[in-house]
């Protein structure tokens, strides 16, 4: 994200990148209780709560944006007498109904215990351009006439750290040139900071534009910046509490409907149910064939099927605690965690083994005469590598070749 102060007038751009298919921007009036309208956009639906907001705006042109970053723990931190944030959704609501300027979101934020978000980090600008940075364990006030935002918390990430985010270097670098609070100026900047992947050409899913002084947002949709929609904040609140879908805003974008029909475990029932299901058998076959072993000595040949069944048992897990890997090169590569990162090659030894595991299997099936249900869990097992198989590949995880 990034804000632009310049004249007595304030710009505030937000990137949401997220491999939902689901943005839209709403509209709330005010409540008895509450002092300001405001509009928001998001993408992530949380049930009673509506939407979960990513960035936003108030009437009185408070606007905010939240970014997903990495906080270690401090041990020593003391939330006594903080309040619990027990329902995250409306409590990034309440503040834009509630204040008007960053003091009085400072004021609001500092009674509760906001180390809840642990894996985010939040920027709110008012109309003055002033901003505060709100981080686990801190909460910084700035008035800088530019200020560029990306994942990582400032407090604890030098400028050498920093640049290292593509997104944020991008953007640091651009308002160096010159300072401009012209549509065309940030659509640009939002633009020179999108990501657009090249696996899937996934990425930038929403950009939002808030003008803070004349009240307007302008929306581009999934990192295309030829064409966009404005709302006037005052006109829409008039119209009462509403939700708009953004692809319904757009004109068809190929890219985004290659996303929106790209089925993996985190989007798609079907292929969960079936994960769930190969996982079950995988792990159960690989005890079935140690125990029909250690039964009986002579029967070696289901051997070779114990360690590719609990190796694709554990990449199921995996695939089910990494949403990256769909999206991402492969092999798949995770700084935090070697395990993953050598699971990530699980695939391409499927791919060498299942050869040489088809033609055990067919022996084992044309020689023995009794074991049924051992020639059972071979045929399974086969039908379940060759669809992992089909699924790596339509994963991209062979892409490598």
């Amino acid at each position: 994200m990034y804000k632009i102060t310049k004249d007595g007038k304030t710009m505030v751009g937000c990137n949401e990148d997220a491999w939902r298919t689901t943005p839209h921007i709403w509209f709330e009036q005010a409540a008895k209780h509450q002092f300001y309208g405001a509009a928001y956009t998001g993408s992530r639906y949380d049930g009673a709560n509506g939407y979960a907001p990513q960035s936003g705006m108030n009437d009185q042109g408070l606007t905010f944006s939240r970014l997903s970053s990495y906080m270690e723990q401090n041990p020593n931190y003391n939330a006594h007498g903080k309040k619990v944030i027990s329902n995250p959704t409306m409590y990034l609501k309440d503040i834009l109904h509630a204040c008007k300027n960053v003091e009085e979101v400072k004021a609001y934020i500092e009674r509760y215990d906001h180390s809840y978000f642990m894996d985010d980090v939040f920027i709110y600008i008012d109309r003055s351009g002033q901003y505060l940075v709100v981080e686990p364990y801190s909460l910084t006030i700035g008035n800088d006439e530019s200020y560029v935002l990306a994942n990582f918390c400032p407090s604890v990430t030098n400028v050498d750290a920093a640049r290292k985010y593509d997104r944020y270097r991008n953007g640091a670098d651009f308002v160096l040139n010159r300072l401009d609070t012209t549509l065309t100026y940030c659509t640009a900047l939002a633009d020179t900071m999108h990501v657009s992947r090249d696996k899937i050409g996934d990425g930038t899913l929403l950009t939002s534009i808030w003008d803070t002084s004349n009240g307007t947002v302008n929306l581009y949709f999934y990192h295309s910046y030829d064409k966009t929609v404005q709302f006037n904040l005052k006109d829409e609140l008039e119209k009462g509490d509403h939700l708009i879908s953004l692809v319904s805003l757009f004109p068809p974008n190929a890219e985004f409907e290659k996303l929106r029909t790209y089925k993996t475990p985190w989007n798609s029932n079907g292929v969960k149910l079936f994960l769930f299901g190969s996982a079950f058998l995988l792990f159960f076959s690989a005890l079935f064939f140690i125990y029909r072993y250690l039964r009986n000595r002579n029967n070696r040949a289901t051997l070779w099927f114990i360690p590719v069944c609990l190796l694709l048992f554990y990449y199921v897990f995996v695939l089910f605690s990494n949403m990256g890997i769909f999206y991402f090169p492969a092999p798949y590569s995770a700084p935090m965690n070697t395990l993953v990162s050598l699971a990530s090659y699980f695939p391409f030894l499927l791919l060498i083994a299942i050869i040489p595991l088809f033609l055990v299997g067919f022996k084992f099936i044309k020689n023995e005469t009794k074991q049924v249900f051992s020639k059972v869990l071979i045929v399974l097992n086969g039908i379940t590598f060759l669809a992992f198989t089909g699924l790596f590949f339509y994963w991209g995880l062979y892409d490598i070749f």
